[in-house]
């Protein structure tokens, strides 16, 4: 019988990004800098990211600061809906907003998305082969951080919708040889001075 061990999955949402999502704000690389000086003390072997610019480049300067850690691209780790519930499924109070809100997203992130999350699901979670625990950091998008909080919970697939996710925040996620998963850490901003923790969410939210 192939020996099992733990994975531990770090993930972080990416930096604030520019107004055209071309590249991180000078706040976007302040944040992606102090988590990777978070993350130096943990045994992460490599940097799973999305492949557009902000994931990408917040990828690159986390691992500035965790020399020899590879970085390694990932299409499952974009940005896209992971899952498209049915009117049935949602709250009847807040069904006809959010099928509205879900509509307005690029058809290609709508139809392809399912696929990809479910891709994530298989690629990133659950138990490692062999007899060492495997550390990894997970650089993505606010989409993909709930579609992954909500399988931990085994919560309904629509609930990915509402969690929120802020840029640079630590989620730590441990998928345990005869466990249930655990979510260890969620959306932590600990690393982050006061005016960085709450960008990407609107000022109401602020806390």
């Amino acid at each position: 019988m192939t020996a099992t061990a733990a994975r531990y999955l770090y993930v972080t949402r990416h930096g604030q990004a520019s107004e055209d999502e071309t590249r991180l704000t000078e706040a976007g690389r302040r944040q992606a800098i102090l988590l990777g000086e978070r993350l130096r003390g943990a045994p992460i072997t490599a940097i799973h990211h999305g492949p557009l610019a902000r994931a990408e480049q917040t990828a690159q300067l986390v691992g500035e600061q965790l020399p020899g850690v590879p970085l390694l691209r990932s299409e499952p780790a974009g940005d896209y809906i992971p899952y498209l519930p049915s009117r049935e499924e949602l709250p009847a109070d807040s069904a006809d907003r959010t099928l509205a809100r879900l509509a307005e997203f690029p058809a290609a992130e709508r139809e392809l998305g399912p696929g990809l999350a479910e891709e994530a699901l298989a690629r990133f979670t659950g138990t490692v082969e062999g007899d060492e625990p495997r550390h990894e950091l997970l650089v993505t998008h606010n989409f993909l951080v709930g579609w992954l909080v909500r399988d931990v919970l085994d919560a309904p697939k629509w609930r990915w919708l509402g969690l929120n996710h802020a840029n640079a925040g630590l989620t730590v996620i441990r998928y345990a040889p005869g466990r249930p998963p655990a979510l260890l850490l969620y959306n932590d901003t600990g690393h982050l001075p006061a005016e960085l923790r709450w960008t990407g969410f609107p000022p109401e939210l602020h806390i």
